[in-house]
């Protein structure tokens, strides 16, 4: 199972650079300030550093904009590239209104059946979220999915995943910090094979 929070991935590469970067930095502050002999940075220097942090830049949108247009692309060939308002409900084989809250989740059915700590969908479904909050700022993340979005009270926020192909429990959680009860603010995303049922 994915962890959005996991050493993994072009952040843990970003991260690394950067905390490297940093320790280098801290390094020639204390250098400069207890080496006796003064030295002035060469031009070469200066334009070597300009030129890593543009390709740090540049590296950093390469991958956000990579993440976003294969979003875009699935949007675009399935064809569904709203979910303003009802009438694309159509378009969904499942939907979920999610009240989120300090510190969980609740899923409500179209039948207004309600799960505490659970999403449960097909594989390969269609499946539309309806967010809400009653408090404050939260986040929705599904790793496994590659979705998040974040929302305020009195918003309404809509997003749609295609549920995961290989049954199974995938983690929801909140990544905007949203009070002490933050850390423990998961539900699971599960993905029920032909044969499964009831509830979770």
């Amino acid at each position: 199972m994915e962890n959005a929070l996991g050493l993994t991935g072009y952040q843990a590469t970003m991260m690394t650079i950067v905390f490297a970067l940093g320790i280098l930095g801290i390094g020639g502050l204390l250098m400069a300030i207890f080496w006796p002999k003064r030295w002035k940075m060469k031009y070469r220097m200066e334009i070597g550093f300009v030129v890593l942090l543009a390709v740090l830049v540049w590296y950093a949108d390469r991958k956000s904009t990579e993440v976003y247009s294969a979003y875009q692309a699935d949007l675009n060939e399935s064809g569904e590239l709203s979910v303003d308002g009802y009438e694309a409900a159509g378009e969904f084989d499942r939907t979920l209104r999610v009240i989120a809250f300090q510190w969980g989740f609740a899923f409500l059915t179209e039948e207004d059946e309600i799960s505490r700590n659970a999403a449960v969908v097909q594989p390969g479904e269609r499946v539309l979220f309806e967010i809400i909050s009653n408090d404050v700022i939260h986040g929705f993340n599904i790793p496994a999915v590659g979705i998040t979005t974040e929302f305020g009270p009195g918003e309404n926020r809509q997003v749609w995943i295609r549920a995961p192909k290989e049954p199974g429990k995938y983690l929801i959680q909140c990544l905007n910090y949203c009070g002490v009860g933050h850390a423990q603010m998961k539900a699971w995303l599960v993905v029920e094979g032909p044969e499964e049922g009831g509830e979770v």
